[in-house]
């Protein structure tokens, strides 16, 4: 049976995974995605964290009696971002843990 680590090595075990998980979170805000709707009408950029950098919408969507369909293609564009901000946060929080010494089936963030 493998022996336990010390009290001391678990806190440097447990500083090193806090400070993993806070570049990866910190890592998140410079990466960007796209979402869209309406076959890219309505296009969202955002970043893994979710926060919304910009929405560019097509000018044949100016019309006051496109009012309706442009309100539903911008939530859509943005549901769309958001999930794609969500799996490429997914993805880089797999990577930070694939780096770190943690025992199978233990999952981040605590």
């Amino acid at each position: 049976m493998p022996e336990m680590p010390d009290f001391d090595e678990i806190m440097k075990m447990a500083q090193h995974a806090q400070n993993e998980l806070q570049t990866a979170q910190d890592n998140l805000d410079k990466i960007e995605v796209e979402g869209a709707a309406g076959g890219g009408m309505v296009k969202i950029r955002a970043t893994a964290k979710g926060r919304i950098l910009a929405v560019d919408l097509d000018e044949s969507l100016l019309q006051p009696s496109e009012k309706t369909m442009i309100e539903d293609l911008i939530a859509a564009a943005i549901n769309d971002a958001r999930a794609k901000a969500d799996a490429a946060a997914a993805q880089e929080m797999q990577k930070m843990q694939s780096t770190l010494p943690l025992p199978p089936g233990f999952k981040l963030p605590f």
